[in-house]
């Protein structure tokens, strides 16, 4: 008999991960490595967040708290709802878990059944279909390429839909993109949803903060107020708080969902760590005028970074709207040569190279969904970036 469960046969690894794992061995190996595929914000985690955690340690806030969050947490976490989306919900439509990652798996396997489909625009965030199929669903891709703005078209999104159809995931701003939907972009999703009420929105909107020149950022159930008792609206404190490594991330819906998803989470981790939820409570309850000045240095990088690749023949870069991640093309490459003689025939065959010749660690867009792309991550120092557009011109060069 076989030990492993057959649906491990569907699943493969984050790519993300597997690019930044090679590039910090060949760093630890002495090579000279710039990492631009980890999505993380390179700020430290702000003094008045820290402290908060470091307060709980000593007052002994360390034992196990409610399994899906603590009362206080949730009751910050129904503020900021209020505050920044205007939506009303109450701690019983809200589950908190160890990162955002945690609530979308949570909620896949809560109510997925064998053969369910969830919509998946493409390019997606690389581990949403995996958590599709580690639930049994099956993911459903709708290609949104470079000249959709990356982003899901009404009349796709009607064409996706079948009677088996149970979620449709929205990520905006988008990792990988950067794509951000306005509200006109969500009233045109909404309106073909309103038509299709067996289909539940999960809509991550962890980089909802990271959004630039004047973009108004909206959620779907604030667009839409009848898609709110079919929504969850999931977030966290990872990329605009800069903590990453705290593991905070939540969900708000219907009673029933976050029911059904916290006893997941009651019989397979419990509690996220009691001191990233007083960290939490700080963060959403805290000072939040980092944020701002955050996001423009951001935006600073995101016009250095597109501004250096569409000067390099064969790679063109549309300007995202938030985020901290570019999505280039790669397609004018396609056909050459390396110094060595190896074709370069996909955009796989270009990061390996760049990787190789140069360096610089990015992770090629079949990872993502939609080739021949690839994604940086600008969440690195301006002059780490600068030096990173130097080599990735000069590899680009090299091809004949």
């Amino acid at each position: 008999m076989a030990l492993l469960a057959d649906r491990l046969a569907r699943v493969k690894a984050s790519p993300t991960m597997a690019i930044t794992a090679l590039a910090t061995e060949l760093k630890a190996a002495g090579r000279d490595i710039i990492g631009l595929s980890v999505g993380e914000p390179d700020f430290d985690t702000p003094e008045n967040i820290k402290e908060a955690g470091i307060a709980a340690i000593r007052r002994g806030d360390t034992k196990y708290t409610v399994f899906d969050g603590r009362m206080e947490l949730k009751e910050a976490i129904c503020r900021k709802f209020k505050r920044e989306n205007g939506l009303d919900y109450e701690p019983g439509q809200v589950s908190v878990s160890s990162g955002g990652k945690q609530v979308l798996y949570n909620a896949m396997v809560a109510t997925l059944s064998p053969g369910d489909e969830v919509i998946i625009p493409a390019p997606y965030w690389v581990s949403y279909p995996e958590m599709v199929l580690l639930a049994d669903g099956n993911p459903v891709p709708v290609a949104c390429p470079q000249n959709y703005g990356f982003k899901l078209r009404p009349e796709d999104l009607e064409a996706a839909i079948t009677p088996k159809t149970k979620w449709l995931i929205l990520n905006s701003p988008s990792n990988p993109t950067g794509a951000a939907y306005t509200e006109a972009d969500l009233r045109a999703v909404a309106d073909v949803l309103l038509g299709h009420p067996q289909v539940w929105v999960m809509t991550d909107d962890m980089y909802e903060h990271l959004v630039y020149d004047d973009f108004q950022y909206k959620t779907i159930a604030q667009v839409e107020p009848r898609l709110y008792e079919r929504t969850l609206t999931v977030n966290g404190v990872s990329k605009a708080y800069c903590m990453t490594g705290w593991r905070i991330g939540y969900g708000a819906g219907p009673k029933p969902l976050i029911k059904a998803m916290g006893a997941i989470q009651s019989n397979s981790t419990a509690n996220p760590s009691s001191i990233s939820q007083a960290a939490a409570i700080e963060a959403l309850d805290g000072p939040q005028d980092f944020i701002a000045p955050n996001a423009a240095v951001f935006k600073q990088r995101r016009d250095l970074v597109v501004e250096a690749l569409n000067k390099i023949p064969g790679l063109y870069c549309p300007l995202p709207e938030g985020a901290f991640y570019v999505y280039p093309s790669c397609a004018g490459l396609l056909g050459k040569k390396t110094p060595g003689g190896e074709a370069i025939n996909s955009d796989e065959d270009f990061v390996k190279y760049l990787l190789a010749a140069e360096g610089v660690a990015v992770v090629h867009g079949d990872a993502f969904g939609l080739a021949p792309h690839f994604r940086i991550s600008y969440a690195t120092g301006t002059e780490t970036l600068k030096e990173a557009m130097r080599r990735i011109e000069r590899a680009c060069a090299a091809l004949t």
